[in-house]
């Protein structure tokens, strides 16, 4: 089994991005497009059989674009979202900054918590519990995903 990481494309630069709902800038479709028509250029060297994206609407838009292209199916998936910045979700930098000083994930210790939100071990036990079940239901697969 192969497996190709993306990350999803150019969303604002003016928001926290973690569980926002925010989507992609124009830019961001264009890259997702950039990308979508490179894959089918390079179809035969990866075999794509499915695309599985975080539920977040940026990843899925980015996500979209590539499987409407690939004709390939599409899953979502939770668990794979990035880290549950709580409060911070979606809110104007400039608010963050007045209401969270110098509250950035690098800032976070591994078991401080955002408000209301994750601390970076329990993002990286998400993801690695996700990682570790989807490799074990996919070990026999010669496909790329």
């Amino acid at each position: 089994m192969n497996i190709l990481f993306v990350r999803h494309g150019k969303d604002s630069d003016q928001h926290r991005g973690g569980w926002s709902q925010l989507d992609l800038l124009p830019e961001g479709k264009r890259e997702a497009k950039t990308l979508a028509d490179y894959l089918v250029q390079h179809k035969e060297d990866y075999h794509f059989t499915k695309m599985i994206t975080s539920d977040l609407k940026r990843a899925e838009t980015t996500a979209t674009i590539l499987v409407e292209a690939l004709q390939l199916p599409l899953e979502k998936e939770s668990s794979l979202r990035e880290t549950n910045n709580g409060d911070l979700a979606g809110m104007l930098n400039s608010e963050a900054d007045q209401k969270f000083p110098r509250l950035y994930f690098r800032s976070l210790a591994m078991d401080e918590h955002y408000p209301n939100g994750e601390s970076p071990r329990e993002f990286y036990q998400r993801i690695k519990t996700w990682f570790q079940r989807f490799l074990q239901e996919n070990n026999n697969s010669d496909e790329t995903q």
